[in-house]
């Protein structure tokens, strides 16, 4: 019997045109031509994991599968969930030093002790966490405020890691030694040193599976969001795409909220609304 390899698997036009197309449909990736190689190779493991023949036979195995299991492996296969703490660091030190004391300040003065954020796309859990040890940091003697962060992802695997709060040394090396004595419990786990986040950290973020292409059910009848991350995510989406997306935000966003974005992305040559702050920054006036 011929054992199935990476090698000898073809991806014809067909399937791959059947699989690009489903995608889309569903969560607005763009796998264009130049994805072909891309998605023959990460989906050929799951392939060779089932023992399936065939591109195609995998498709249908997929289709089939009424509880979406399946579908949503596929859907993490194709994804990238590259991140770390404090990625894109630019970003953190303009919430510490530019928005968050002017947002504190109008808040103050309104009575209105609630800060709203959303992590769109937060993969294994780095970036909201971040966000909350900033968050934070900022409000240390500050009287109480009741802060609360969305944590949302399509992959249900990451997501998994993300509430479990678990990282080894390495993932933690970017927070300072001040606040992984604040915000992490170091313990020991299979001979590893690894640290979890604290309950302070749990207590405020919040993971949720969602698909950004569909319904967002986010409650705004107190207020809109102060800030959205959505970083690195809109480059696996075509134009149109991005620009429902963008002014999706745009309607949640309290005025004077923040939308950033990757390092990689730009609002450039899509239509919105959003006033330019610097590379990446964007503010709802």
């Amino acid at each position: 019997m011929q054992t199935l390899t990476l090698q000898n698997v073809v991806l014809t036009e067909r399937d791959f045109l059947k699989i690009s197309d489903l995608v889309y449909e569903h969560c607005g990736i763009n796998l264009h031509a130049g994805k072909k190689e891309l998605v023959r190779a990460r989906l050929a493991k799951r392939l060779r994991h089932g023992n399936f023949k065939t591109f195609s036979d995998y498709m249908k195995h997929v289709l089939a599968d009424t509880t979406g299991k399946e579908f949503s492996i596929l859907i993490d296969s194709l994804s990238t969930n590259l991140t770390s703490f404090f990625r894109e660091e630019q970003h953190f030190e303009f919430l510490r030093n530019r928005f968050l004391p002017s947002l504190m300040e109008r808040k103050r003065a309104k009575r209105d002790f609630r800060i709203r954020a959303w992590s769109a796309g937060c993969s294994s859990g780095e970036e909201p966490y971040s966000v909350a040890i900033t968050l934070l940091d900022a409000i240390q003697g500050q009287g109480r405020w009741d802060i609360k962060i969305l944590a949302t992802d399509i992959s249900t695997s990451v997501l998994e890691v993300a509430k479990t709060g678990i990282y080894d040394k390495q993932r933690v090396e970017p927070v300072s030694r001040l606040q992984r004595q604040r915000y992490f419990l170091a313990s020991h786990t299979d001979d590893q040193n690894v640290f979890e986040v604290s309950q302070s950290l749990r207590d405020i973020v919040i993971f949720k599976y969602l698909n950004l292409m569909g319904n967002w059910p986010i409650d705004t009848r107190r207020g809109g969001l102060d800030f959205i991350f959505c970083r690195n995510v809109m480059i696996y989406f075509d134009k149109p795409t991005q620009r429902r997306l963008v002014n999706r935000f745009w309607d949640l966003l309290s005025s004077c909220g923040i939308l950033f974005t990757g390092h990689s992305e730009s609002l450039t040559g899509i239509e919105h609304k959003f006033k330019y702050v610097q590379p990446t920054i964007y503010a709802k006036p």
